[in-house]
């Protein structure tokens, strides 16, 4: 019970909620080449980048849901396509386990691009035309780009909202 009410999904909801209204209130009408910028997808990657790949799955699916409940897209396609986007960007900390900011960013941009990708292809397979068009060789760079710029905020709190502590070094005793 205990690792339920401190475990990750109890901060990860209240702050997802607050993101989702940054998202669609704040975010929506400053739309840099008419695309809306994907808060809530950049603090999934950051998540993802800050906790790993699995519990960047987490992040993924449970704000993914968020969304599709927040915004009325069929029920499970942001969750799939943002659950991909956590576990690419988490794939930083099975190359190394305290990254450098730099390959932080890369895994970042990554997961902005995978997940952005992924939910038109999604949309397809399930049947809804029209999401797969030549607008998104714009929507993908401009979410990527915001991504990128917004991980250096992000990451220390994908990392307090995924209950993970950096890992702290130790000299071998002799």
């Amino acid at each position: 019970m205990r690792a339920i009410l401190l475990g990750p999904v109890l901060r990860l909801v209240p702050l997802g909620l607050v993101f989702l209204g940054i998202q669609r209130r704040v975010a929506a009408p400053y739309r840099p080449a008419d695309v809306v910028v994907q808060v809530v997808l950049a603090l999934v990657v950051a998540a993802g980048a800050a906790a790993g790949p699995e519990r960047g799955a987490v992040a993924g699916f449970t704000l993914g849901l968020m969304y599709d409940l927040g915004v009325g897209t069929p029920l499970g396609i942001s969750a799939l396509g943002y659950g991909l986007a956590g576990v690419v960007a988490g794939y930083v900390l099975l190359i190394t386990p305290d990254p450098q900011w730099w390959l932080s960013v890369v895994f970042v941009a990554l997961g902005a691009a995978v997940g952005e990708t992924s939910i038109p292809v999604l949309m397809l397979l399930t049947g809804q035309e029209g999401w797969l068009t030549p607008r998104l060789l714009t929507t993908v760079p401009v979410v990527t780009i915001a991504a990128v710029v917004l991980c250096p905020l992000l990451i220390p709190l994908g990392r307090w909202c995924m209950c993970v502590k950096r890992p702290t070094w130790k000299a071998i005793p002799e």
